[in-house]
């Protein structure tokens, strides 16, 4: 009976393909890279980037991705429409959204003030031999950083586009008469398109596989040899803001962190295989409203936290910032530290808009500051896709705290019935 449970379990699957996927990528590297198409295949579809590489792995691993992003925008104007009716005081719906971003502002502030703090304490960069770490080819992040403005950003940002239509077409149904008959069509969109999702979610093993076996295919354990130190650091400091500043803020409300992450353990092992957080964002929003947060809550957080409550990638920026400069021997001040701060509170609030995001804030910054040489970006590109797990796992959960916290200090928290 218990090995039938399990091998029914979605999270027993997903936890055995991102094993098989180290030991293929390991072991088997051709057959992880084995190119089944010609070039890389792009195509925009309703503001969403469908993609997926030429290798094998890439191509189980961009299915799956690109599958599950087509729900994305669908659930977040559904979702959120249906919410502010069901809140009906626009004022609340207010409320609501400005204490969000006010949220938002303070705890990514605090993740890259800890991002600094450990960066300052372990000096990850110290001794690093930059002969040692192969370079890479970084003039488009560049060229897009030097490009970036925030037009750009609200224009190419599909999902902020979608977020803002949501609103509105929300806030306007609350005084159309006959809404009723609109909000029953609307209801059935939601139950088909999270119905079809669970179908989907049935490639995540899929998924979890070729992203897994792909990364270590491409760039093998070796290559992280010279920047241990600083992948150790990164996930250090993720764990620390996960298990001491998100358990706080959790139990400031009456929950427990570790709760929490065993409830979605089977979405964090998909972000874990795919490094991608949007491949379980609508499974997120899912379980949030059963475990009690309001709809509205949930269409309003999670939707805006996805661009403006990245805490993973906050850390990581800062951390990769300070790690350059120790690098390159450069010692800065408190002046220049507190710069650091400033530049990356504007510029990694445009992380979730961009291609590429990690590294094009990462050169507008290092840009912004004119201190750190541009071309160290070089030595963080192989490692990167190591790291991009720590940083979405991180992001995901911190939009799922802010989300309870948020619900449970408006009143919109119940406890679901037993």
């Amino acid at each position: 009976m218990i090995g039938k449970n399990i091998t029914h379990n979605l999270t027993f699957w997903v936890l055995l393909s991102i094993l098989a996927g180290v030991i293929i990528g390991h072991f088997d590297s051709e057959l992880a890279l084995y190119p089944v198409l010609e070039k890389k295949f792009n195509y925009q579809f309703l503001g969403t980037d469908l993609s997926f590489g030429p290798s094998l792995s890439e191509l189980f691993s961009g299915i799956f991705i690109s599958l599950v992003k087509l729900f994305i925008h669908p659930i977040i104007f559904l979702t959120i429409s249906l919410g502010i009716v069901n809140m009906g005081n626009l004022k609340k719906v207010g409320r609501v959204g400005g204490k969000a971003l006010l949220y938002f502002e303070v705890v990514t502030t605090l993740a890259l003030i800890i991002g600094l703090g450990v960066s300052h304490v372990l000096t990850p960069g110290e001794g690093v031999i930059r002969a040692d770490i192969a370079g890479g080819d970084i003039s488009k992040f560049t060229q897009k950083a030097a490009s970036f403005s925030w037009m750009v950003f609200f224009k190419e940002n599909f999902t902020i586009q979608v977020l803002a239509f949501s609103l509105c077409f929300g806030s306007f149904l609350n005084f159309v008469r006959g809404k009723a008959r609109m909000i029953s069509g609307m209801q059935q969109a939601e139950h088909w398109v999270f119905k079809g999702l669970k179908f989907v979610m049935y490639l995540a093993p899929l998924g979890a596989l070729g992203g897994m076996a792909y990364t270590i295919g491409k760039f093998g354990i070796h290559s992280l040899l010279p920047l241990a130190k600083l992948m150790v650091s990164v996930y250090a400091t993720m764990a620390i803001f996960i298990f001491v500043i998100l358990a706080l803020i959790m139990r400031s409300c009456g929950e427990r962190i570790t709760v929490f992450l065993n409830y979605i353990k089977e979405e964090l092992l998909i972000v874990l295989g795919t490094s991608s957080s949007e491949a379980a964002l609508p499974s997120l929003m899912k379980k949030l409203e059963r475990m009690g947060c309001s709809k509205s809550v949930v269409g309003l957080v999670v939707p805006a936290g996805y661009s403006f409550n990245l805490d993973g990638t906050s850390i990581y920026l800062s951390m990769a910032t300070l790690f350059l400069a120790q690098v390159y021997g450069i010692q800065l001040n408190w002046e220049q530290l507190l710069t650091i701060i400033g530049v990356l509170m504007v510029t990694s609030k445009g992380a979730a808009g961009v291609t590429g995001s990690g590294f094009v804030v990462l050169a507008s910054t290092l840009t912004a500051l004119q201190v750190i040489p541009l071309e160290g970006l070089a030595l963080l590109l192989g490692v990167d896709r190591f790291m991009s797990e720590a940083r979405a796992i991180t992001n995901f959960i911190g939009n799922g705290v802010a989300t309870i916290w948020l619900a449970k200090h408006e009143g919109e928290f119940h406890q679901p019935e037993a």
